[in-house]
């Protein structure tokens, strides 16, 4: 099921992010983000990735944003 979830995610990675400049405004990038939170909590990861998606805006904060180790959809401040 997970690699069902991450394939498109690669994808993205392989075919369209490459098509655009680097434009990051967290680390890890939102589509490693995304990966990540597949893998540690499955399905629910897909929406913590779309989350981190949204809070991608000029008026957010920038920096680090680790996946938590548990379910959450808000920001993970703290450095892991």
């Amino acid at each position: 099921m997970k690699k069902i979830l991450i394939a498109p995610v690669r994808l993205y990675q392989r075919l369209i992010s490459p098509l655009f400049p680097p434009s990051c405004r967290f680390q890890p990038s939102c589509s490693n983000y995304m990966i990540e939170a597949i893998q540690k909590h499955g399905a629910k990861g897909v929406l913590m990735g779309l989350a981190r998606i949204l809070r991608c805006h000029p008026w957010s904060k920038t920096g680090p944003d680790p996946v938590p180790d548990h379910f959450s959809l808000k920001r993970n401040s703290k450095k892991s």
